[in-house]
């Protein structure tokens, strides 16, 4: 599958065209906001899904979660994956989204990105938030994945059901779609 984009360094601010090869959108989420927006990214970019799953399951009450994704923030823990990681190798674009936690991305996400070779890759990153906006987030991704990355989404999780417009100008921005 091939789409016309603006090459990678257009993420970063420089515009140039070229033909793209295949979109990996890989996320995380919770509640179901992050996978809201990931599928909307997925539908306009003809990207391939692929959910980042912790070997163990957070807590279904939100109180409990919250508390559990604490623990694992001041730990620095980085959560065993369920699964096999995609072969980022097989992609051109590789974007991955994930809520705010404490600030931050989800520990999952950190495990995830910490274990891709994303050089050579355009790499950006979304985020849904409940109130907290971007905080560090993109700031801690740009520093696990070790590359140079995009500009980010960022969306409120309350608006994720409606947030195509929004996604469809981020990746119009960006180069992804025309």
């Amino acid at each position: 599958m091939t789409i016309l984009f603006a090459c990678a360094a257009s993420l970063a601010g420089v515009h140039s065209t070229q033909a793209a090869g295949r979109v990996l959108v890989a996320y995380f989420s919770w509640g179901g906001n992050t996978r809201t927006v990931a599928g909307q990214i997925a539908e306009l970019t003809g990207a391939d899904l692929y959910e980042i799953k912790p070997a163990h399951a957070y807590p279904t009450d939100y109180n409990a979660c919250v508390e559990a994704a604490r623990a694992e923030k001041n730990a620095s823990a980085r959560p065993a994956l369920q699964g096999q990681l995609p072969d980022v190798s097989a992609y051109d674009v590789v974007l991955i989204g994930f809520p705010n936690w404490w600030g931050t991305m989800p520990m999952p996400v950190f495990t995830f990105v910490e274990s891709l070779d994303l050089r050579g890759k355009t790499v950006a990153p979304f985020c849904t938030h409940g109130g907290g906006g971007e905080q560090q987030c993109f700031a801690d991704f740009a520093r696990a994945a070790r590359v140079e990355v995009g500009k980010g989404f960022l969306r409120s999780g309350s608006g994720a059901g409606t947030a195509r417009p929004q996604v469809e100008r981020w990746l119009r921005n960006a180069g992804l779609i025309q």
